[in-house]
């Protein structure tokens, strides 16, 4: 096994191994190397050094630190995409989820408020919801307090209905 540095097209590093350096060749070519930061396809070998331990080298928890905050950057990235895309429905969250995966209503992408228990029977049934990271930002703009709820989204992708209301996945 062999294990590279590899760099996305948006400077994102992370590591891979591969059997070996064909290998990785191939997968490259075919496509099948994605950053798992952005999900960008683009993915090439970063300059690598030999590993040679020295003092003051980048501490484990430095790189730690620096994975966290990438990800924090990536959640918000994924907020923002939702928030700009979706419908904000609020607390009638739970109501229009139901509704869009029993066919009730056009699919569209939604995200606002549910509690534990609601998003939990949410699931049990089958509709496709999934956190939203992040402060809840509608609440702050309005300037109350931030509620003290899952935020949780759902799209017509992760629960098709057909025209005759039956589940597709």
């Amino acid at each position: 096994m062999i294990k590279y540095q590899l760099i996305c097209d948006s400077e994102h590093e992370f590591e891979g191994w591969f059997r070996d350096s064909a290998e990785f060749d191939a997968q490259s070519e075919d496509g099948l190397l994605e950053c798992p930061l952005c999900g960008g396809s683009e993915v090439r070998k970063a300059v690598m050094a030999p590993a040679i331990a020295k003092s003051g080298s980048i501490s484990s928890s430095s790189r730690k630190s620096a994975f966290l905050r990438e990800m924090a950057e990536a959640a918000g990235r994924a907020r923002t995409y939702v928030e700009k895309n979706f419908d904000y429905v609020g607390d009638k969250f739970p109501e229009e989820a139901r509704k869009i995966h029993y066919g009730e209503t056009d699919a569209r992408g939604i995200y606002g408020e549910a509690t534990g228990r609601e998003v939990k029977e949410l699931v049990d049934e089958g509709v496709g919801v999934a956190p939203l990271p992040g402060a809840g930002p509608k609440a702050e703009k309005a300037g109350a307090p931030r509620p003290a709820v899952d935020k949780t989204t759902t799209d017509k992708t992760q629960s098709k209905v057909s025209p005759s209301g039956k589940k597709l996945n």
